[in-house]
Order: C-alpha cells, then sequence, then structure tokens
C-alpha cells in the first residue's frame, strides 16, 4: 500500500477521483481513502494546511496502515530564477526553515530529535518520480533538490532569497517536511512531489491564486503515473 497526502482538496480530488473500491474512515478528523489508483493499492488523505496537521496525518496514516511509502503532493513556491510557474520539483531531502535554535548554538533548522538539517528522501523514490517527470513534462521543466517547509506562506522576495541562501532550496511549502520527519522516524520511505505554483515573492499572493489549482492537477497526473512502479519499491529512507 502507497500513503498519499495532500493539504488541501484540490491536491487530492484527481486522485480520489480514480479510486477505484473507495472505502474511508476518519481519524482524529482527517479522511483516509483506501482503494486502488492505477491498480495500486493506495491510502488518500487531505491532511490540512501546516506541519502540525501534515505531522498528525502522517503519523496516524503509517501507524495505522502501514503504507510501504508515503508521498507528499501539493504545489509549492519557487525559488529562484531557474523555477516557473508549472515547473515540477521533487525533494532529494527536506528542511524546516521556521526551526530557529541559532541562539543557543545550533545551526539554522537543526531538528535537536534527529541531529540533522536536512532529512533526506527516498533516493529510488526521488530518482523514480523525477524520471517519470521529465517523460510527461520534459526534463527541462523538473528540479530534484531541497524543499523548504514553514508555517508561513512566502510572498516576500527578502525571505525567500533567505531560504535559499541559508538552505540551498528550490522551493517552500507548509507540510512537506513534518512529512519527512515522521517518516524518518519511522523508517518509511518518502519522497516530497510539488509543482510551483508562484514564485514566492511580492506577486505570490496572485499568482498562487491564479494557478494553484493547474499546479496541483500536474503532481496527481505524475503520481497516477508513477504508482505502479512505487509500489514495487521497498527501500529505506536513505
Amino acid at each position: 500500500m502507497i500513503g498519499i497526502i495532500g493539504a488541501m482538496d484540490v491536491e487530492v480530488k484527481d486522485l480520489l477521483a480514480r479510486m477505484k473500491g473507495a472505502e474511508a474512515e476518519t481519524v482524529s478528523g482527517i479522511v483516509y481513502h483506501l482503494g486502488e489508483i492505477a491498480g495500486e493499492k493506495c491510502v488518500v488523505a487531505q491532511c490540512g494546511i501546516g506541519k502540525v496537521a501534515a505531522a498528525v496525518c502522517a503519523q496516524t496514516m503509517i501507524l495505522k496502515y502501514a503504507p510501504e511509502a508515503v508521498v507528499n503532493v501539493g504545489v509549492a513556491g519557487g525559488i529562484g530564477p531557474d523555477m516557473h510557474i508549472g515547473d515540477v520539483v521533487v525533494s532529494n531531502g527536506l528542511v524546516q526553515h521556521d526551526m530557529d535554535t541559532t541562539a543557543i548554538g545550533d545551526e539554522k533548522g537543526w531538528i535537536s530529535g534527529l541531529k540533522r538539517v536536512v532529512i533526506p528522501a527516498s533516493e529510488s523514490l526521488t530518482a523514480l518520480a523525477a524520471e517519470t517527470a521529465g517523460r510527461i513534462y520534459g526534463e527541462r521543466k523538473v528540479h530534484v533538490g531541497i524543499i523548504a517547509s514553514g508555517d508561513q506562506f512566502i510572498s516576500d522576495a527578502e525571505r525567500m532569497n533567505r531560504i535559499r541562501d541559508e538552505f540551498g532550496a528550490c522551493a517552500c511549502e507548509m507540510e512537506g517536511c513534518s512529512v519527512a520527519q515522521v517518516c524518518y522516524m519511522n523508517g518509511t520511505p518518502y519522497t516530497v512531489i510539488r509543482a510551483i505554483s508562484d514564485n514566492a515573492n511580492e506577486k505570490a499572493a496572485v499568482d498562487y491564486t491564479a494557478f494553484f489549482a493547474e499546479s496541483a492537477r500536474k503532481t496527481a497526473k505524475l503520481i497516477v503515473g508513477i504508482l505502479p512502479a512505487v509500489g514495487r519499491k521497498k527501500d529505506g529512507p536513505a
């Protein structure tokens, strides 16, 4: 079984529309949909926006349904001149850009319980997603890199540049690193796939409103393309 988590309805509704034999269970206010997509058993959930909501969803999904892998899908703000609306980003690692204990001597983004800043994604799942995305959308539209998460909608070029400079991130959003941390702690392979809906600058709110639905559909299409192969992956989170 593959677990799929999106924050908003638009990020999961196309997947749910393709699900066969769907059944639903509600735990802690989050609905988990079980069924088959592209011939693969899946559990799909809309976690809600933000890191806490994503963590609750991911932990419940892992404990209750024991997925072989978890994929977090949705939209993100692109960071840097090479990132364009409609591009696809596949994570090779996740960071929390709003985690800050530098006052006591830690590195920015340091997650003390894990003793690291970057939480690595599954190399094989990331490679599979990037390869499939390249075939569907063209290699120039696909990026593999660090995705930064925080409980903030970034709409300021200065803040966006700071996230890029501090973490080498190519995209920012609000849930991925929570899913990553939960998966890493449980030894569950994961990757995060995001389509760029805006450029995290002063135009972000306008661009996000205009493009987030179209961008979210891109990740759903990509998930359908990779699910059969993802189901065969049994590697660890490294």
